[in-house]
């Protein structure tokens, strides 16, 4: 790998983990910051590969879990930030349908995951299963409402990228 691609990596991973930092400082950046670190290194996944993105991936990932002053935060990179990866294969699927319900499918796997694992380690399953269920079922499908923005979002700024931004990079 020559020096511009390495930097690229390096710089694009170091944002990513700043923004996910901030997440923890600023109110209201918990599921924002994920989002902007996981827009900050498309122009890894585009121009260097699956290899370089999830090394790039890995490495924000790990700097969060360290660096974070919110740990949510870090989780829920750590559980959402490989998306942008696999979203070409999704977008490759051939109906419309069947990539919904593949988004559909990452979504709903990932965050019954995450909040699973999290609510183990905190001991509070019992409370929120006994809690009323409506309210659980209407904060996923409010998730699944975010992931479906989220995915748009990322596949505008995958156009912007080769579009606009990418001519300036590479003068």
């Amino acid at each position: 790998m020559s020096a511009r691609p390495l930097a690229l990596c390096g710089v694009l991973t170091a944002l990513a983990a700043a923004l996910l930092a901030l997440g923890g400082v600023i109110p209201g950046m918990v599921f924002c910051a994920p989002i902007l670190a996981m827009g900050a290194l498309l122009p890894v996944l585009e121009e260097l590969g699956t290899k370089a993105a999830g090394t790039s991936y890995a490495a924000a990932a790990i700097l969060a879990l360290l660096l974070a002053p919110d740990r949510e935060t870090a989780f829920v990179y750590l559980f959402f930030g490989w998306y942008p990866i696999l979203r070409p294969r999704i977008a490759a699927l051939p109906s419309r349908l069947l990539r919904l319900a593949a988004r559909l499918a990452v979504c709903n796997v990932t965050a019954l995951l995450l909040y699973g694992l999290v609510l183990r380690l905190m001991g509070l399953t019992a409370e929120l299963l006994e809690s009323a269920w409506y309210f659980n079922a209407a904060l996923l499908a409010a998730g699944n409402v975010v992931f479906l923005l989220t995915d748009s979002t990322l596949a505008r700024l995958t156009n912007i990228w080769h579009w606009k931004l990418k001519k300036h990079l590479y003068r």
